[in-house]
């Protein structure tokens, strides 16, 4: 990424825009961008956060299918350490008014005592490649089921015979992402028209995952949340404790049509 761009996601110079809460910082140190946290307790939510969603206009998402976002990024923690969740990519900010069911792609960290498993056989804690697209008229259709459907998933037997048929209905495919996050590497999405692939130093670590629909937004953030929400129905939100300095650095960035 060039100086000017750099400094163009620093400042919030359109289209992007910052979400910056409670002593959440975005630097320029160097020719490296940092989205940083710091003093962050369980009172308070904590973000810094860049995003293109564009507020108060007509056309809120401006990315689409097919799209390729090639960023060079580390943490200032290792996986366990980092308290809260980050990461990169697209989603459709289902926080937003009016709410919305979650879609995204996405590289995503979440640490204890959050629990997000998501994939079949993939921790819900973690760095991870991810997509889901709840929106789906597959997943809509099986919402009248949920109350019959949720207590059986406790079960293990029933949990591995039933929760594949719902994976794919809900558009979710994960993958650990094996590198340390506290070091330098390359990280790209290419987010196709019917699949997608994430790669990381160049190499494939998911692959033909199911594309969630567009549009979607860009983002990047760290911030000092938990989220739990599990197939069995279990679900809890909080804040944690994240005194020291947190960031997320980005040195590159390209964002562009394949």
């Amino acid at each position: 990424m060039a100086m000017d761009e750099l400094k163009g996601l620093a400042l919030g110079v359109p289209p992007w825009r910052h979400l910056l809460l409670r002593g959440g910082r975005c630097e320029l140190d160097g020719g490296v961008l940092q989205l940083v946290t710091e003093g962050a307790t369980r009172q308070a939510y904590v973000d810094a956060q860049i995003d293109d969603f564009q507020v108060g206009q007509a056309r809120r998402f401006i990315r689409r299918p097919p799209l390729r976002l090639q960023v060079r990024a580390r943490c200032s923690h290792p996986a366990g350490a980092l308290r809260g969740t980050a990461g990169f990519g697209f989603w459709n900010y289902p926080i937003a008014a009016p709410p919305r069911p979650p879609r995204a792609i996405w590289f995503f960290y979440g640490s204890a005592p959050g629990d997000l498993p998501l994939a079949l056989g993939v921790p819900g804690q973690g760095w991870k490649a991810a997509v889901i697209d709840t929106g789906r008229p597959q997943a809509l259709a099986l919402l009248p089921l949920a109350p019959i459907v949720v207590p059986l998933l406790n079960l293990p037997a029933l949990y591995r015979g039933l929760y594949p048929p719902l994976q794919r209905a809900v558009g979710v495919a994960e993958a650990l992402v094996r590198v340390p996050l506290e070091q330098w590497h390359d990280y790209e999405i290419e987010w196709g028209e019917r699949t997608s692939r994430f790669l990381v130093d160049g190499r494939v670590v998911l692959d033909e995952a199911p594309s969630p629909r567009g549009p979607l937004c860009f983002v990047a953030w760290l911030d000092n949340q938990y989220l739990v929400a599990t197939p069995q129905g279990r679900m809890r939100w909080g804040l944690l404790d994240a005194p020291e300095e947190q960031y997320l650095a980005i040195s590159a960035f390209n964002l562009a049509a394949p």
